[in-house]
């Protein structure tokens, strides 16, 4: 048997019709940039995150640099983000010119730890930036009380989460703002990049406006210096179709994750992600920590199954970053973890012998200890 990372030609095949007439749509409007399909977008998906304002950018990365840059973020500043995520969550604080401070994670979790963003924060601390890390709301309260202590704002790293839940309110509502990437693989993808950030504060929203459209208020009139990060109209019609069907999708992706949750109780050497009772897991990622990883992964791909490493290396440690001087030792949860860490085949459609299969393999596998 063949177990994909990722398959998307069940979704493809359930929205075929509808975008099929949302694309027809556009090209007799010939509205192909920021049309009424991404402003039907905005609304509806801002909607669904339970606050007031959407604006549609051309990636998951470009909606957190104009979230910062919205809130005048830049150099001399600094931003607070875990370690261990995904180069992009640091690279927007850096184009802003301001300095990104890493902290270490929870290893329950694997979100950004409470207790070491509290020993981070100084006076230059602008805005924490909490990753929601494979689709898992960090704790938000904690984080939430901080920056309110310290006059911080609070900008969610939304893009692994889309339809989580906090406490009963959704991923997107929680802080200052909200940013979402609608990348390909993300839960609610589309078939190219795209963005947006999301919030209840009007006067970030049209900052926002602005700053996605080259700054602009008239056609020719440009009030700041802004960008051209703009949701084109086909990707939101492809996302406008996914998005009736997101909850169910994360009910399945739920149902796959805890068939893989049950197949592993009683394996020894890998460890299956904790779901905390007061928040849901909508698993754009299903990642375990597993032992002799590197030959547990050649053993997959030779029975045909494929997995990733979501994420190897974590930020401080990359040569990108290698200015602030860190070294390894300095966040130890987040090495470890990234030491251990396998993603392992996860989407919507993915089925019940798929997972038996994948799971009996790693069973296997480990018991033969290679």
């Amino acid at each position: 048997m063949k177990v994909p990372f990722i398959d998307f030609s069940q979704q493809y095949k359930t929205i075929k019709k509808e975008i099929d007439t949302g694309f027809k749509g556009i090209f007799k409007r010939c509205d192909f940039v920021l049309g009424e399909d991404v402003k039907k977008l905005e609304e509806q998906f801002a909607r669904y995150c339970g606050v007031r304002y959407g604006v549609g950018v051309n990636s998951g990365t470009d909606a957190l640099y104009i979230a910062l840059a919205a809130l005048n973020i830049g150099p001399g500043d600094e931003v607070i983000l875990p370690t261990f995520t995904f180069i992009a969550t640091a690279l927007c604080v850096s184009y802003t010119g301001a300095k990104p401070v890493f902290v270490d994670i929870e290893d329950e979790t694997y979100n950004i730890d409470p207790k070491a963003v509290e020993r981070a924060i100084t006076p230059r601390t602008k805005v924490i930036l909490p990753v929601h890390i494979y689709g898992q709301a960090a704790n938000m309260d904690e984080i939430i009380a901080l920056a309110r202590k310290h006059n911080i704002k609070v900008v969610e790293d939304a893009a692994q989460a889309h339809g989580a839940f906090y406490k009963g309110k959704r991923i997107g509502s929680l802080g200052d703002i909200a940013c979402f990437s609608f990348y390909p693989t993300k839960s609610l993808g589309a078939f190219g990049d795209g963005g947006m950030v999301v919030t209840d504060d009007e006067k970030i929203y049209k900052e926002c406006l602005m700053l996605r459209d080259y700054g602009r208020i008239g056609r020719y009139e440009h009030k700041v210096k802004g960008f051209n990060s703009r949701l084109d109209s086909m990707q939101a019609v492809v996302l406008l179709a996914k998005l009736k069907r997101l909850d169910k999708w994360n009910k399945m992706r739920a149902a796959a994750a805890a068939q893989y949750g049950k197949l592993f109780k009683a394996v020894d050497g890998i460890r299956a992600p904790k779901v905390r009772s007061d928040r849901t897991h909508v698993f754009q990622t299903y990642a375990v920590r597993v032992r002799n990883r590197a030959k547990l992964m050649e053993g997959l791909k030779e029975k045909g199954i494929s997995s990733l490493i979501h994420y190897p290396i974590p930020l401080h440690l990359q040569e990108a970053y290698s200015e602030l001087g860190h070294k390894r030792g300095d966040f130890p949860v987040s090495e470890k973890l990234a030491d251990e860490i396998l993603s392992l085949p996860m989407f919507p459609h993915l089925t019940k012998s798929q997972v038996k299969y994948v799971c009996e393999t790693i069973k296997s596998l480990l018991n033969g200890k290679f």
